[in-house]
């Protein structure tokens, strides 16, 4: 894996090189380690956990930008762990050839296959744990009146702790069935997962998601005012806008990407990281290609903790959204075909549907009205100014483990 070579220089962090993909860092590792190069492996990626964890998150960065190629001009909101979760449960029941495929698109080809679906069990607890403000319902639904085999049930639940639905052929009761579950596996906070039941079901991944996130400094809510966000370099519109003009926080610019990167901490160990371009007529496309797991982590480690005077808009983001049709871009494109489920049932089965529902709040609130007094933050010459007034990716991303909880691209913060 290639790591960022940082400079600190006036305050501004200078990124020179970047990791574009997993899979290609992980080869062209393994070609180095063959002419005699030998990489040491980050420290952060020997616990099992974490691997895996930066395994399904570059599926999600993978996700992301095949959905953000097919809305260009419109806001999008993933929480793609919870259709990772989904389709690794899948795999339990694929045979070789369409395991392979699945195993490819999570880049579990690169773990131990035989530790991942335990693995997989620990990952969640850390994630999704009751305890957790972040709430995650992952489920595979199946065609009416399927049967299936019981050694599938048993191993979903075990490793995933995932029941299967099957269809009764009643579209009102099986529609009601599922908006109560994620209602229940949400703790109410997503109502209505999906406003329409889907026909011609054989399987469909459901994957949604809600996040509520309290910061470790709040905002006063007293300089929280209508402030111009600019859509574009001629349209301009007035959104909510929190403001701390003495913040703490970790602070880089990216001279390839030619934006400025910030971020925030959030209580339950989870981190904002936010991609703000230095124009407004920029394209993010650039920056959404050098997302990986890697390349997070590694900006991870080198932002500075600066004194800022900060700004950024209140967010309530409501995203839903069939993505069959972006799945099928994918490397995952044969399972729409003719996969191999035999291990779920006798019956060829395929996957049809996969439907996705990701919220997400942040506001004022926040766990402390000042900064942690522990914190040391290098004292600059001049003040670092970041106004997050103009289109912008955001990151949320829980520190422990590296997992990607959610990831957006927003060119309008009033609504997605």
């Amino acid at each position: 894996m290639q790591i960022p070579v940082v400079l600190l220089f006036l305050g501004l962090l200078t990124v020179p090189g970047r990791s574009q993909n997993a899979a290609t860092e992980q080869n062209s590792a393994t070609d180095g380690a063959n002419a005699g190069e030998v990489e040491e492996e980050d420290p952060f990626y020997k616990s099992p956990v974490n691997k895996l964890a930066a395994a399904v998150s570059n599926f999600g960065y993978d996700l992301y930008r095949q959905q953000s190629s097919r809305t260009a001009t419109a806001n999008v909101l993933l929480s793609p762990f919870s259709l990772a979760t989904a389709l690794s449960g899948l795999s339990l029941g694929a045979g070789e050839r369409t395991e392979d495929v699945i195993s490819r698109a999570l880049f579990y080809d690169l773990l131990n296959k035989a530790e991942v679906h335990n693995t997989y069990k620990d990952l969640l607890t850390s994630v999704t744990g009751p305890e957790k403000s972040m709430k995650s319902a992952s489920r595979i639904i199946l065609e009416k009146r399927l049967r299936v085999k019981p050694g599938f049930h048993s191993q979903l639940e075990k490793s995933y702790k995932m029941r299967l639905r099957a269809l009764s052929g009643n579209t009102q009761l099986d529609l009601q069935e599922i908006n109560n579950w994620v209602r229940q596996q949400t703790k109410g906070r997503i109502m209505r997962f999906m406003k329409d039941m889907p026909t011609d079901v054989s399987i469909l991944l459901a994957g949604a998601a809600y996040f509520k996130g309290t910061w470790k400094t709040k905002f006063d809510t007293k300089k929280t005012a209508l402030q111009d966000f600019h859509l574009d370099e001629d349209r301009t519109v007035k959104v909510s806008m929190m403001s701390d003009p003495k913040a703490i926080l970790r602070y880089g610019f990216d001279s390839e990407l030619n934006c400025k990167i910030a971020q925030l901490p959030l209580t339950e160990g989870i981190s904002a990281m936010f991609f703000l371009p230095t124009k407004v007529t920029q394209n993010m496309t650039l920056i959404e290609e050098s997302l990986t797991s890697e390349f997070v982590h590694d900006v991870d480690k080198e932002l500075k903790t600066v004194h800022a005077v900060l700004s950024l808009p209140k967010l309530k983001l409501n995203y839903e959204e069939a993505l069959d049709s972006t799945i099928k871009e994918t490397r995952l494109q044969s399972l729409f075909t003719s996969p191999d489920f035999t291990k779920i049932s006798a019956k060829p089965i395929k996957l049809s549907h996969v439907q996705h529902k990701a919220i997400l709040e942040l506001s004022e609130d926040g766990e402390r009205s000042t900064p942690n007094p522990g914190v040391n933050a290098a004292r600059l010459t001049f003040p670092i100014e970041y106004h997050v007034d103009r289109p912008f990716l955001l990151v949320l991303r829980d520190d422990t483990t590296g997992t990607l909880l959610f990831i957006g691209k927003i060119l309008d913060p009033r609504s997605v």
